[in-house]
């Protein structure tokens, strides 16, 4: 007999029985992105400029796999709740995702988010999908159009595949491209949440309103079914992911499955940051090929992440004193904020980044 931990399993060792027991279950908005091209009829916009895609979409098709529960059986929130900060009892080391633009401040809590894995809101006047999958460590948001998103059941390279209620077609969260049904083909509209600890976010953003457990479902928020973030465990805290890689050629680089990799991609390529190296170092650069033409990582600290840049050829140097701060040509700048092109970047587990990413580079 197996005794491999499975989907299904986890969440029924967390006191869900079956489907039916999950029935019941910064910076600007448009970060990184480009001006929204027409949808083509109802659902999502779609961006312009188009993502590095190295799968074809048969073979996504072909490789994609049962999660357990079914299509919806993991409920969406539609309906969020939020409250002023004053108003949370959170400890300060959990995991929160946080969203911080023109008007809207908000914090998606992961004790929430693990239940329902997206909520669809509105920040800055944007119909968005704010999203997280516990399997690859990946909290991602997308503008939603006219349409919502909802949880399909399945996966592919162990990644929440959603699909929108306007045309029922397949997005896999972390290549946020519809693989199948009308759209496919067609690429979401992303912008930056950044993955952070309830502390640090309270102190950068006092202001900022809470996602509550006010969901209309009844569940055991705080009791995590695949372990705990802070610190590591379970799930998290490493082993063999639960399902098949794409490609496993990440070994190669790095044979830790679950280690946190801050990742890119632009039209042609994909990069990953490795996070504790980028915490040690504070700087972590590619080399362009010798043209430049590479990216750069910089660590915010008072967040415990990573910002992506190209480079552009610039010289940027931390400062002596450790706090975020970067020189570059002679001016001083945080480690969000250097004057150069911003590219969209969020922390996934690596075998994850790898298995979508085959010819990813991997910087450390």
């Amino acid at each position: 007999m197996s005794h491999t931990p499975t989907r299904r399993n986890l969440l029924r060792a967390a006191g869900v029985a079956g489907a039916a027991g999950l029935a019941g279950c910064s910076g600007r908005l448009l970060d990184g992105g480009d001006p929204p091209a027409p949808s083509g009829g109802s659902g999502p916009p779609t961006r312009e400029t188009p993502l590095y895609q190295p799968w074809d979409r048969e073979t996504l098709r072909g490789e994609t796999v049962s999660g357990g529960p079914g299509k919806d059986d993991i409920p969406s929130v539609d309906d969020p709740s939020f409250a002023p900060a004053d108003e949370i009892d959170l400890a300060d080391d959990e995991v929160v995702f946080g969203y911080a633009g023109e008007s809207t401040t908000k914090a998606y809590t992961q004790r929430v988010l693990v239940w329902h894995e997206i909520t669809n809101d509105v920040l800055d006047g944007t119909p968005v999908a704010v999203t997280y999958c516990p399997l690859t460590g990946t909290a991602m948001g997308f503008e939603r159009g006219d349409t919502t998103f909802g949880v399909s059941g399945r996966l592919v390279n162990n990644n929440l595949v959603m699909y929108d209620r306007a045309t029922d077609s397949r997005w896999p969260q972390v290549l946020a491209t519809a693989v199948d049904g009308p759209r496919a083909g067609d690429q979401l509209r992303e912008f930056r949440l950044v993955w952070t600890t309830w502390g640090r976010w309270r102190e950068a953003h006092p202001d900022t309103r809470v996602l509550t457990e006010d969901t209309g479902y009844a569940k055991r928020y705080g009791s995590d079914p695949y372990g705990n973030y802070n610190p590591t465990s379970g799930y998290y805290g490493g082993g063999r992911p639960l399902f098949d890689s794409l490609d496993e050629g990440w070994k190669e680089a790095l044979n830790e499955p679950k280690r946190v990799v801050i990742g890119a991609r632009t039209a042609d390529r994909a990069v990953a940051f490795d996070k504790p190296a980028l915490r040690d170092r504070r700087l972590l650069e590619t080399d362009g090929g010798g043209s430049g033409d590479g990216f750069l990582a910089a660590y915010d600290p008072a967040l415990d992440t990573g910002w992506v840049y190209r480079r552009n050829g610039a010289g940027v140097t931390p400062t002596d004193d450790g706090e975020g701060w970067f020189e570059v040509d002679g001016e001083t700048y945080s480690a969000g904020d250097l004057p150069l092109e911003r590219v969209y970047a969020f922390d996934a587990m690596w075998h994850a980044w790898g298995g979508f990413y085959r010819e990813t580079a991997y910087v450390a």
